[in-house]
């Protein structure tokens, strides 16, 4: 029988997956299976040697509140690790070539004022210019917020960071996860350490603090791990905090993009006005679809695939003595799709073509929030808002 070839087989890259491709990650797991395994070996010694004494002498709901926070925390670490962060997916040979003839057009090779072509486009969002960089790696624009991971080497929607203790990026589609990750492990590692020092105390007045210390030393161990990683850890998950109520990614924090510059009036078109506001778009919005249906079957170029999903816009037609053989392939939504999204968003543009009939040159998948033409609510994610106030500064024709 012959091999189906799937699309996680052959996507660009440097990402490993596992289980069919449902599981999708960095190739660089080495820190992660060391977070796995301090995570564990802690819990496992204080439920181990610490449970048993705190609960015949405080109370049996200190295992039982450990082993939720532990469950808890493992389960939204593995969730991050395992998912996809909002990975972009790359042009295909035509639409690279498409993007860069509409980037020559406007000054022309043979031009005598000839000049290096531009590698940005600008967009308003509520106000606030925004800047779409060309990634020379994936040959597309990419959409605000977005970036290039040099590890993944991929461009991934509102990059974060990129974060070896997980093992993967931190995007649009797993923040939410990092961010609970984050904060339960840091309330984790107080109750331990908490309890470790109740538990040595205990013994100490009994038989002083050296022969409580020979008595339980795995006590010990746990609390050396635990002093040394909850300030970095209760610093991080402030730090988060900050980001998720100021509605602003790691990277764009470092880099500034916020801040006032030169006396010029700069601040933050993504902010819903309040904090609470913030936290609801950041944490508790429809996690939206992945654009790479790793599972899928995997075509050539140029073929049709028999199953909508998300991706790219096809800009040529196959033709047949010299007609069409039939309507352009857009590996977009799906009927089914098209229908629940316009459920969400009235009055959408089913079709993004101008009026002469080709796609806009930044394709639905390049800007998944809205299409270019217009700059209306996309297909994709018509639910987020992010890009719900863009406006267009220059032409993209």
């Amino acid at each position: 029988m012959s091999h189906v070839t799937k699309k996680w087989e052959v996507l660009p890259g440097r990402n490993k997956f596992c289980c069919d491709g449902r599981v999708m990650m960095a190739r660089q797991v080495g820190v992660f299976y060391f977070t796995v395994a301090l995570i564990v070996v802690t819990c496992t010694l204080f439920f181990v040697f610490d449970c048993p004494f705190l609960t015949e002498e405080i109370s049996p709901a200190i295992p039982v509140v450990a082993g939720v926070l532990f469950l808890f925390v493992m389960s939204t670490l593995l969730r991050t690790s395992f998912s996809d962060p909002g990975v972009i997916p790359r042009a295909t040979s035509e639409e690279a070539a498409d993007i860069e003839r509409q980037i020559e057009l406007p000054n022309g090779s043979t031009s005598p004022t000839y000049r290096p072509p531009p590698r940005t486009k600008e967009v308003v969002v509520r106000g606030q210019t925004v800047k779409l960089k060309y990634c020379f790696t994936c040959k597309i624009f990419r959409p605000p917020r977005a970036s290039h991971c040099s590890l993944c080497d991929n461009c991934v929607d509102r990059f974060d960071h990129h974060c070896p203790w997980v093992g993967n990026c931190v995007g649009r589609r797993n923040y939410r996860y990092f961010y609970m990750f984050i904060m339960s492990l840091a309330f984790l590692c107080v109750f331990i350490f908490s309890c470790i020092i109740t538990h040595l105390v205990l013994l100490s007045r009994r038989n002083g603090f050296l022969d409580a210390v020979k008595d339980s030393p795995a006590s010990v161990i746990e609390g050396v791990i635990c002093f040394f990683s909850v300030w970095s850890i209760l610093g991080l998950a402030g730090f988060h905090t900050y980001l998720t109520t100021s509605n602003q990614t790691t990277n764009e924090d470092i880099k500034g993009s916020f801040s006032s510059r030169r006396g010029q009036d700069i601040f933050n078109p993504y902010s819903q006005g309040s904090f609470v506001c913030n936290c609801v778009a950041m944490l508790c919005g429809p996690e939206p679809p992945s654009l790479l249906d790793r599972r899928g079957i995997a075509v050539p170029d140029g073929q049709v695939s028999l199953r909508g999903n998300y991706g790219s816009v096809k800009s040529s037609q196959q033709k047949q003595n010299g007609k069409p053989a039939g309507p352009i392939h857009v590996r977009g939504p799906s009927t089914n799709q098209v229908a629940a999204a316009s459920a969400y968003t009235p009055n959408i543009n089913t079709t993004p073509q101008t009026v002469n009939g080709s796609y806009p040159s930044i394709h639905g998948k390049l800007l998944p929030k809205y299409w270019i033409s217009g700059l209306r609510t996309s297909l994709m994610f018509p639910h987020c808002t992010d890009y719900h106030h863009v406006q267009t500064k220059h032409s993209f024709q």
